[in-house]
C-alpha cells in the first residue's frame, strides 16, 4: 500500500495539519465575544496541541527536532485553516461564522484522518489515525452543541423536556 515513507510524509503533514488547527482555534478564541464560545476554543486549541503530540511520537523524521518549538513558531501563513479564518475576519466576523467554519473544518479533517488510516498497514500508525479522527468527530459535537446553544435551538440536553411536554 504505502511505503514507510509515504507513511512518514502523512505524519509529518498531520502533525502541521493539527498545529494549523491548533493556530485556528487560538486566534478564533481571541476573538469570541462570548465567554462560553472563547473557552469552546481554547480547550480545541489544547486539543489539537495533543493530537499533533500523538503524531510527533510515531513520527521517525528527523526535521522536526524539538516539538515545543514546532509548536510555539508562528502559524504557517498559507494555512487553509486560518486563511479561511482570516476571510471571516476581514468581514462581519461572529461567533455563529466561525462555529460554521469549525464544523466545517473538523468533518473534512475526521474525514481525511478516516481515509488515511484506512490505507496503512502500521498498526500503531493507522491506531494514531483512527483515534484522532475518533477525537476530531467529537470536536465536532462539542462545536456543533455550543452552535445550537448559540443559535438559540433546543440543546440536546433538553430534548426529554420538550418531548414530555
Amino acid at each position: 500500500m504505502f511505503e514507510k515513507i509515504d507513511v512518514q510524509e502523512a505524519i509529518k503533514r498531520s502533525i502541521q495539519t493539527e498545529k494549523n488547527a491548533m493556530d485556528f482555534y487560538h486566534r478564533g478564541a481571541v476573538r469570541m465575544g462570548r465567554q462560553e464560545a472563547r473557552k469552546i476554543f481554547e480547550l480545541l486549541a489544547g486539543e489539537e496541541r495533543e493530537h499533533a503530540a500523538w503524531f510527533y511520537r510515531v513520527y521517525q523524521g528527523g526535521d522536526i527536532p524539538d516539538f515545543d518549538a514546532f509548536m510555539a513558531a508562528d502559524p504557517m501563513k498559507d494555512s487553509d485553516w486560518l486563511t479561511d479564518l482570516e476571510r471571516i475576519l476581514m468581514s462581519d466576523f461572529n461567533e455563529r461564522k466561525a462555529m460554521e467554519l469549525a464544523m466545517e473544518k473538523e468533518l473534512k479533517l475526521e474525514k481525511s484522518l478516516r481515509e488515511m488510516a484506512a490505507k496503512i498497514e502500521d498498526e500503531k500508525v493507522r491506531k494514531v489515525f483512527e483515534a484522532n479522527a475518533e477525537s476530531t468527530h467529537n470536536h465536532y459535537l462539542l462545536i456543533e452543541s455550543e452552535y445550537a446553544r448559540l443559535m438559540g435551538m433546543v440543546h440536546e440536553t433538553d430534548i426529554d423536556t420538550y418531548v414530555r411536554e
